[in-house]
Order: structure tokens, then C-alpha cells, then sequence
């Protein structure tokens, strides 16, 4: 009896070990004082020349799959290669990281989703309404700076959302990614880059935060209607 009982909740506690894990692992990354870290990589970066092009591409993937925040790697875009090539990028970078994490959860956590919430007929409905509407969906939650951009990628993972629109709607983190890479490119100095720096400095302009409540309005609006009618039909049938 005993065993059985233990069985049915193997996949709950799978889950709550990664989650402790991922939480022990991001708070390791606080305590080796990972803005210091970034600085570093991003002095390394600098001296590889033509191939640090590559080198920041590679390390913005890891940084996204491993839940870093990549704020510090965003400035460092600016300060390494300007406005422009920072812009283009980093925007490079955030698209194939996030593409990754997306990847990741669809086919290491999607199946494991889908069979314990298809009787529930809420998630079948957001789902499915994901499933019509994704690039619409996607680019206002990249337009919204509530969701945590890193968590995000793994969320549209389990969903239906097709991956042409998952990359599509990701063109929503160009605004946020215009202005990171400037405030980037203003430092004379790598080691003047800091997002705590950025954050006591207030220097997030009230228009891109306006933007992104209303982005946020309007997905979490659309969503509940789309999700309602789909709810209806999935009840009809």
C-alpha cells in the first residue's frame, strides 16, 4: 500500500527536487557574485576579437537554458560592438537561446504535461487558444516586462504554440533590446556595467514600461477570450 501511495506521487516530487535544485542553483550563481563573473567573460570576450562574436552568442544561450539573467550580457552588447551590431547580436543571441529553452521543455516536459492536465479543461482551453493565436500571444508576453523572460521560454514549451510563431513573436523583445544595448553603450568601461547599477539609476524609461503594461493587459484580455470560446466548444463537444 505503501509503495503504491509512493508511485502515485513519483512525478510530484521529481518535480519539487528540480525545482529545489534550480532554486539551489540559482542561488549558488547570487553567491559567486555572478554580475562579477559576467564582467569577466565579457573582458574575455573582448580580447577574442572576431571569434568573441561567437563566444557571446554561445555563452547568451547558456545563460538563458541556465535561467541567468542576461540584462548584464544585453549592456555588454552594447558596450562590446555599439548600437547597431549590439542590437543585432544580441537580438541574435536572445532569439536562439530562448528558441533552445523553448525546444527543451517541449520534448523533455510537454508529454509528462499533457497527461496530467487532459481532463482539465481550462489548460485544454488555453492551450488550444495558444495553439490559434501564438504569435499574437508570444510577441505581447515579450512585449510585457512582468513574465521573466527565462521561465517564459520553458512555459510556451509545453504549450501547442508552433515553433514559427514562438520565434516570429519574439521580434516583441526588440523594444527592451534597443534599450539595454544604449544604456550598454554609453559605459567607457565594461566594469562600469552593472544591473544594479541600472536599477538604483532608474533608468528604465517610462515609455517602455507603459508599452509593456498595456502589452500585458491586452495578452492576459485576449487570452481569457480565447480561451473562454474555446472552452464553450470544447464543453459542446
Amino acid at each position: 500500500m505503501a509503495r503504491s501511495q509512493l508511485a502515485k506521487y513519483r512525478p510530484w516530487l521529481k518535480v519539487a527536487l528540480n525545482a529545489i535544485a534550480l532554486a539551489l542553483f540559482v542561488s549558488a550563481c547570487y553567491q559567486l557574485n555572478i554580475n562579477g563573473l559576467l564582467q569577466n567573460i565579457l573582458l574575455w570576450i573582448k580580447d577574442l576579437g572576431l571569434f568573441g562574436v561567437l563566444a557571446f552568442i554561445v555563452i547568451y544561450n547558456l545563460a538563458t537554458v541556465l535561467f541567468i539573467p542576461g540584462s548584464l550580457l544585453t549592456l555588454g552588447g552594447g558596450a562590446l560592438y555599439g548600437m547597431v551590431w549590439g542590437v543585432v547580436y544580441v537580438f541574435i543571441a536572445s532569439t536562439l537561446g530562448a528558441t533552445l529553452a523553448f525546444l527543451i521543455g517541449r520534448y523533455f516536459a510537454r508529454d509528462w504535461v499533457s497527461k496530467k492536465f487532459r481532463n482539465n479543461l481550462v489548460f485544454r482551453a488555453i492551450d488550444a487558444a495558444i495553439a490559434k493565436e501564438g504569435f499574437k500571444i508570444v510577441f505581447l508576453a515579450r512585449l510585457s516586462p512582468i513574465f521573466p523572460f527565462n521561465m517564459l521560454n520553458y512555459v510556451f514549451g509545453i504549450t501547442r504554440v508552433a515553433l514559427k510563431d514562438y520565434i516570429l513573436g519574439s521580434i516583441g523583445m526588440i523594444p527592451a533590446t534597443i534599450m539595454y544595448v544604449y544604456l550598454g553603450s554609453l559605459a567607457v568601461d565594461i566594469s562600469m556595467i552593472s544591473t544594479q547599477s541600472l536599477t538604483e539609476s532608474n533608468a528604465i524609461p517610462w515609455t517602455i514600461r507603459i508599452v509593456g503594461l498595456i502589452a500585458t493587459v491586452l495578452m492576459s484580455v485576449y487570452i481569457g477570450y480565447l480561451a473562454r470560446r474555446t472552452l464553450r466548444q470544447i464543453t459542446r463537444e
